[in-house]
């Protein structure tokens, strides 16, 4: 019985996932986005977003490097370990978490397997358009209750003069134009 267990097996004893999943997160910092199975890459998120999270804690010397080490121990390629503590984590040192997405793209013609794709969210363009215009700031919108009809009234008749005052002054400028043409 697997009770409390919260692992997934995927199918593989416990060296052959761990190679997979070393692989998948080589291949996911390398390319920054992958298409997998979705039990995958919902295996995969939990992998690797740790990983990510050590490449933000950079307090000593000391600490880059262990951390480095400990990364290293988890994907044993040096390349995408680089490529994490270069690229990857400059990148995502303001965000708090969630630095992967998972997509679901159907089913495998083969086997009826669902496919998903699991992407590095700070790098996708399209998606990131979006996200620069959030951090403008935003438009304060009213909270409260919508005005009294009185008060509404009053806000006309204060409005209407200075209208009126706008369309007076328009024509006489218009005819100093013309005199100073002339």
């Amino acid at each position: 019985m697997r009770h409390g267990d919260k692992i997934n097996n995927l199918g593989r004893k416990k060296a052959h996932r761990v190679a997979l999943l070393q692989n998948l997160a080589s291949q996911l910092i390398t390319h920054k986005r992958i298409v997998t199975t979705l039990a995958k890459a919902k295996a995969l998120r939990a992998y690797v977003e740790p990983m990510i999270t050590k490449t933000k804690k950079n307090e000593s010397a000391a600490q880059i490097s262990h951390n480095h080490r400990l990364v290293f121990a988890e994907l044993q390629d040096k390349a995408a370990v680089k490529e994490l503590f270069t690229v990857v984590g400059p990148k995502v040192a303001t965000r708090p978490g969630g630095y992967t997405r998972i997509l679901k793209l159907g089913i495998r013609p083969g086997d009826n397997a669902e496919k998903a794709m699991i992407e590095l969210v700070d790098f996708n363009e399209i998606y990131g358009k979006g996200i620069e215009k959030a951090e403008e700031p935003a438009k304060k919108t009213r909270r409260g209750r919508a005005p009294k009809k009185a008060e509404v009234a009053t806000e006309a008749v204060a409005e209407a003069p200075a209208v009126e005052a706008a369309e007076t002054e328009t024509p006489a400028t218009t005819s100093t134009e013309e005199k100073a043409a002339d």
